[in-house]
């Protein structure tokens, strides 16, 4: 229930306006000074506080500073006498959130304080929304190379030196910008992300630098580029690698003179962006190849960072995946689900080529897919064929699929992704045809064409004649 502390000397509009906030559903407690008030808000937690400025001893504007000071966490209600408009224009400063006037007028009253509350429920879904998304942009894990990877991060941070993460695909280089952003003097500045292995290569200098209207095709108005959008901030430049010859020189021209130029344009426009850049490949084999510049490569690796491979800090895996499973717990508003030690011995020993990433959404599957409460390795089985008895053997070699026409080996994989499915099932038909995306029938047909038997039969699936 929504609670409410009156401070007023006056004890007629004590009790008269505690009634009615108590008839409009409110918790309501009264106290008479401010001495009073700063000892009960120590005791208990209020929502709003109806507080006079004209007080016996503290008066209200001391008390307000003493609430302050204290970081109380509540919104406050000026209640002001005549004449004293000013002290209460004083108080909205020092973070009072409005002022009503006596002789009280209880309807302003009552649509005060319902803004109030209203206010600090807003404040409260704020402060829940920030902390979801900082829990989405931790660095989570306690192995040496995350120790060392937070430590370079936290060097790198407070500077304005350009940054190039480097690491495989899903190994969270995202993150470690964001984090290098965040721990920086500009984080108060927009983070801007491009992707530019995403964006066709006749769109990205318009996305980068803008354009003009009428400058292409479809450029119906004009646009503010990426730069131009992080100004005072931080540009992420993703998948720097794939970007061509003619745009990385144009960005290495922006690096430079610290100005861009919209596409079909002639005015400059001066930009104060950090760049941070990533990418999963060797960049000193791309200049050799000649599809990297040497040039933009010294520019942006002035702080290299390595983000190691998932298969390299296996003493993380456990503490991702329960951060994983509660965050999504949260997103789903389903119950955490719990790793059995088999579980967790499992997802050691697989390999993880699509590092953090992979494992996200194998949490994910297992909070949408797994039925009870614990996970054992048993629903781990679709992972890696070598996890579990019985998995059918291991996969063939690379020489014998290469050997086979496309048709045998489009059937041996279609039949190997049956069995795996089957085995994830514990052999249910049925919930392995949803699994698949196929009809029961059809999968049926399947099975006895590649030779397959179920393992059971489920109570709903037809026996054959």
């Amino acid at each position: 229930m929504p609670s409410i502390l009156i401070v007023d000397d006056e004890p007629g509009v004590r009790s008269s306006l505690a009634a009615v906030l108590r008839d409009e559903g409110y918790e309501v407690d009264a106290v008479d000074s401010g001495e009073a008030c700063l000892e009960r808000l120590a005791r208990q937690a209020y929502d709003v506080v109806l507080l006079d400025i004209w007080l016996p001893g503290m008066d209200g504007l001391a008390t307000l500073a003493r609430m302050r000071e204290r970081e109380i966490d509540v919104q406050v209600v000026i209640i002001s006498g005549h004449g004293n408009i000013e002290s209460a224009v004083r108080a909205i400063k020092m973070g009072a959130f409005d002022f009503v006037e006596k002789p009280l007028s209880l309807e302003k009253t009552m649509l005060v304080v319902r803004n109030a509350f209203r206010q600090r429920r807003l404040e409260a879904e704020n402060r829940a929304l920030r902390a979801k998304v900082g829990a989405r942009h931790v660095m989570v894990g306690e192995s040496y190379a995350m120790t060392k990877l937070r430590e370079q991060v936290a060097m790198a941070a407070p500077t304005n030196g350009r940054v190039l993460i480097l690491g495989e695909n899903g190994t969270g280089k995202e993150l470690v910008a964001r984090n290098v952003h965040q721990l920086s003097r500009r984080r108060t500045g927009p983070f801007v992300e491009v992707n530019c292995a995403a964006i066709p290569e006749e769109l990205i200098e318009s996305e980068l630098f803008g354009h003009v209207r009428g400058a292409f095709t479809g450029a119906v108005s004009d646009r503010r580029g990426k730069f131009e959008a992080a100004h005072g901030g931080t540009i992420f430049l993703d998948e720097i690698a794939d970007m061509s010859l003619k745009t990385q020189a144009k960005v290495l021209r922006v690096l430079q003179e610290q100005v861009t130029e919209a596409v079909g344009g002639s005015s400059r426009i001066a930009v104060d962006a950090r760049v941070l850049a990533a990418t999963n490949k060797d960049l000193p084999a791309e200049i050799r190849a000649g599809r990297f510049r040497e040039d933009l490569y010294f520019r942006l690796n002035v702080v290299p960072i390595l983000v190691p491979p998932l298969r390299e800090r296996q003493e993380d895996i456990a503490l991702l995946a329960d951060h994983f499973m509660a965050m999504l717990a949260r997103e789903y508003g389903r119950r955490a689900k719990t790793f059995e030690p088999d579980a967790i011995v499992a997802l050691r020993e697989y390999e993880w080529p699509g590092n953090v990433r992979e494992l996200h959404n194998v949490v994910e599957r297992l909070m949408i897919m797994v039925p009870g409460d614990r996970i054992s390795s048993r629903e781990l089985s679709f992972l890696d064929q070598g996890l579990s008895a019985g998995s059918g053997g291991a996969p063939e070699d690379v020489d014998t699929l290469v050997a086979a026409t496309l048709h045998e080996a489009r059937g041996r994989f279609e039949a190997d992704y049956i069995r795996r499915a089957l085995l994830e099932q514990q052999g249910n038909i049925s919930r392995t045809a949803d699994l698949l995306g196929i009809e029961r029938s059809n999968l049926y047909r399947k099975m006895r064409g590649f030779g397959i038997t179920p393992s059971r039969r489920s109570e709903d699936e037809p026996r054959e004649r």
